[in-house]
């Protein structure tokens, strides 16, 4: 079982890493269009649609993916914890 947590942490791991680059490419316009950025986005946005839809943009800046990268941050947490109690 501990396996199986440990596989899960580090792919929310490798996933915000993935939600970063993602953020970085929305600055540059062209890059959404490419193959890479294609690819991100059918990775990244059933994930970012929860928290836009209860997020409003302010102004120019959306603050989705910021909330969206804090519960990242919580997750593994809770795994631990989950963890613990069926050790």
């Amino acid at each position: 079982m501990h396996v199986v947590f440990n596989l899960l942490i580090d792919l929310i791991g490798i996933y915000k890493v993935i939600l970063i680059i993602y953020i970085l490419m929305s600055w540059f316009p062209n890059m959404n269009n490419s193959q890479i950025g294609s690819f991100l986005s059918r990775i990244c946005e059933p994930f970012l649609e929860p928290f836009r839809r209860i997020i409003p943009p302010i102004g120019m800046m959306d603050l989705s993916p910021l909330a969206a990268f804090l519960v990242l941050n919580f997750v593994p947490n809770g795994l631990r914890a989950v963890e613990g109690f069926f050790g």
